[in-house]
């Protein structure tokens, strides 16, 4: 009876999950509003669980102190200059720690106030509120040549760029160490593990996010299903993982399925008979240089074209990461079919190059709904599998 309300939440995740998958098939993109009514029905579920397990007031409003902070930084991290400012906000988000981590555990146990959190909270406002009044003051952006623009990015130190495009890395650490702190204090109990555990989760995906090493719609389905599901919803027919948190097992689960992707594309490529260097056998396929704007996935060839003849390299794994982290110099089949002027010269390289190598454009999403419903339903393969590799019951 317990788990009924996350299971309302899971039937409303995978939902979701299942629409993003189509909306990010389709249009290679998941609007942000699309989580919304997950995220709504899923807080409510998960906080009436933590209710029905605990009682614990203050571990409700430390649930609500993490989800607020994610929400807000990604409010500030898209929020256009010139537009209006929500400043209550930012109001909200100080606001819940305090009756978390000191008002709230003062009046239940007639206690202190947590002052070991003090400085903590102290360094976690400095650097929301930092963040805030810089987003706040930001003008519109003007259209300037590049030595403008290098002149006005030099105006700002080293550590104003540093705190404005990492701040994020220390408000999840300080979060962390917070719901250790009250785990270990007796103000949460043992359940405030899963407020721990995704505040952790959940760092590292959104900063994953911020360094384009992770799909931005990717990133947000895990954090998401950490807030919506922080635990299994029934037994799942096999093992769950010992700690209980569903979101690592949905992760886990997705990346073995994925696995199945790359061997099937190798087997393809052996079938068609096509040639490439062994590892691009596995995440990638030619396609028609004349058809590659129909195609989904991004062009894993460099080419340079010298006295009428093309000539090619395949682009390392080293510098394909570089160039995913920075945004530049990656060719994206997307961009080549929604900005074809901006792309002449690319387009005209690759109809004379006859085929031309792309990745596979499976969205990640995917593998993540698959993995949600087989943790529900058989639970963590790899715990399952370290169970039998060594003999475990």
């Amino acid at each position: 009876m317990i788990f009924s309300p996350i299971v309302i939440s899971a039937v409303a995740v995978l939902i979701t999950l299942v629409y993003a998958s189509y909306l990010d098939i389709r249009d290679r993109r998941v609007p942000f509003r699309t989580w919304y009514p997950m995220l709504a029905i899923g807080m409510a579920a998960t906080i009436v669980l933590f209710y029905q397990k605990t009682g614990n007031i203050s571990l409700i409003f430390g649930y609500l102190t993490l989800v607020a902070s994610f929400l807000y930084a990604d409010y500030l991290d898209n929020h256009e200059p010139g537009t209006p400012f929500r400043l209550p906000y930012i109001g909200v988000v100080l606001a819940l720690p305090v009756l978390s981590w000191f008002i709230l555990p003062a009046l239940s146990r007639g206690n202190v106030p947590e002052l070991q959190l003090i400085p903590w909270y102290v360094m976690f406002a400095g650097l929301v509120g930092y963040v805030t009044y810089r987003e706040y003051k930001k003008q519109p952006e003007r259209r300037l040549t590049a030595k403008q623009a290098k002149k006005e990015s030099r105006r700002e130190s080293n550590v104003e760029e540093v705190l404005s495009r990492w701040y994020f890395v220390l408000v999840v650490v300080i979060l962390a160490i917070a719901s250790f702190y009250m785990i270990g204090s007796g103000s949460w109990g043992v359940p405030g593990i899963y407020i721990a555990l995704a505040a952790v989760f959940c760092g590292v995906f959104y900063i994953f996010g911020q360094m384009r090493l992770f799909g931005g719609a990717d990133a947000w389905a895990l954090i998401f299903i950490a807030f919506c599901i922080p635990t299994f919803p029934i037994t799942p027919l096999f093992d769950a993982s010992p700690i209980g948190f569903l979101a690592f097992s949905v992760l886990i689960n997705a990346l073995i399925l994925n696995l199945l992707a790359p061997l099937g594309i190798f087997l393809i490529n052996m079938v068609r008979k096509n040639r490439a260097p062994l590892q691009y056998m596995f995440f990638g396929f030619p396609v028609e240089g004349e058809k590659i704007q129909d195609a989904w996935g991004f062009v894993m060839e460099d080419f340079t074209e010298k006295s009428g003849k093309v000539e090619r390299k395949f682009i390392g794994f080293w510098e394909s990461l570089r160039r995913m982290r920075s945004d530049e110099g990656r060719v994206y089949t997307k961009d080549l079919r929604e900005h074809p002027d901006e792309f002449e010269t690319e387009l005209g390289v690759y109809k004379k190059a006859g085929k031309v190598w792309i990745s596979y454009a499976v969205p990640f999403i995917l593998p993540i709904t698959a993995g949600l419903i087989t943790a529900i339903v058989f639970g963590d393969f790899l715990f399952t599998l370290m169970r039998i590799v060594t003999g475990g019951a």
